[in-house]
């Protein structure tokens, strides 16, 4: 891919620092190649540096991150970020070498780029999550709309666009994490999320309508979960992107992709749902029927 240069770096929410184009952790040789999605090391902020690779000693890693990229200047850049950052990274520079990574031991999360020599990112993704829910953050090139869409269609939990700020894509890795390690962490019981016939525990990240067990990604889940807990309001996708994603800024096609998949996972008819509206010029709203509104919302417990 041949990325356009983008000077104006995502910014995470709930007051964090702006994130700035910084130095690599370990710099290939004669600098960074254009196209490789990484700002130029002549254009980047020398303001700070990233600590030297590797885990502090004795410290246990943060999570096993497989990062799969054809382009060696930003595959080491992501795996120096990342271990940095305290994740114990593997990597690929292809699709058949990511499965056979995947397959050896299950990453915790994946950096996928879409553009890959023998399989694309598609693929690998829908090949990956064939086995298994598993966190994905993709790569695409600035601009490529299409993209961006069928692979969140495909089922990632989020995307960078190229070229990027690998503190930015700490962050997005941080953020998936986090929601995901939730699932992981034991807790008591905790309150049901009911309504038309779904039931969502938000403990053991477990979703069924009508009794049937849905397979939803890490996002769908927040985002029904979301939608479950305040129904009848309207929400605008600004605001979806700030509660479910955690980010003040981001592609709103992010929101509109994964509320079609979610209308295409719960409503009897995804073409006319009934469920989840669209409120022209607005956002969207959980309508829950009539009859089932008394029952729905927390149960069990308290609200959060």
């Amino acid at each position: 891919m041949q990325p356009t240069p983008d000077p104006s770096p995502l910014r995470p929410a709930h007051g964090a620092p702006p994130v700035h184009h910084g130095p690599p952790a370990r710099p290939a040789p004669g600098g960074n190649h254009p196209g490789s999605g990484v700002p130029p090391s002549g254009e980047a902020s020398t303001e700070e540096s990233p600590p030297p690779g590797g885990t502090p000693s004795g410290a246990p890693a943060r999570g096993h991150v497989l990062v799969v990229d054809d382009d060696p200047t930003v595959a080491e850049v992501v795996t120096g970020y990342l271990t940095a950052a305290g994740y114990d990274v593997s990597g690929a520079a292809d699709g058949p070498a990511a499965l056979e990574q995947y397959a050896a031991r299950r990453p915790d999360l994946a950096v996928l780029d879409l553009m890959l020599p023998g399989m694309d990112g598609f693929e690998v993704c829908r090949r990956m999550r064939a086995h298994g829910p598993v966190p994905v953050i993709m790569l695409t090139a600035r601009g490529d709309e299409d993209d961006r869409i069928l692979g969140l269609e495909t089922g990632a939990d989020d995307y960078v666009t190229k070229p990027f700020s690998p503190r930015e894509l700490v962050l997005r890795v941080d953020s998936v994490l986090r929601r995901a390690g939730v699932a992981a962490q034991p807790a008591g019981r905790s309150a049901l999320l009911e309504g038309a016939g779904l039931v969502l525990d938000p403990a053991a990240r477990r979703a069924t309508w009508e009794g049937r067990v849905l397979a939803l990604t890490l996002r769908e889940f927040d985002l029904l979960a979301f939608f479950l807990r305040h129904p009848g309001r309207v929400f605008g996708r600004e605001e979806l992107m700030r509660e479910v994603w955690g980010w003040d800024f981001g592609d709103l096609s992010t929101v509109t992709v994964h509320v079609r998949r979610l209308r295409g996972k719960v409503e009897a008819d995804p073409a006319r749902p009934e469920l989840i509206r669209t409120v022209w010029g607005v956002g969207y709203r959980l309508d829950l029927p009539p009859d089932r509104t008394a029952g729905a919302g927390l149960v069990g417990g308290a609200p959060s």
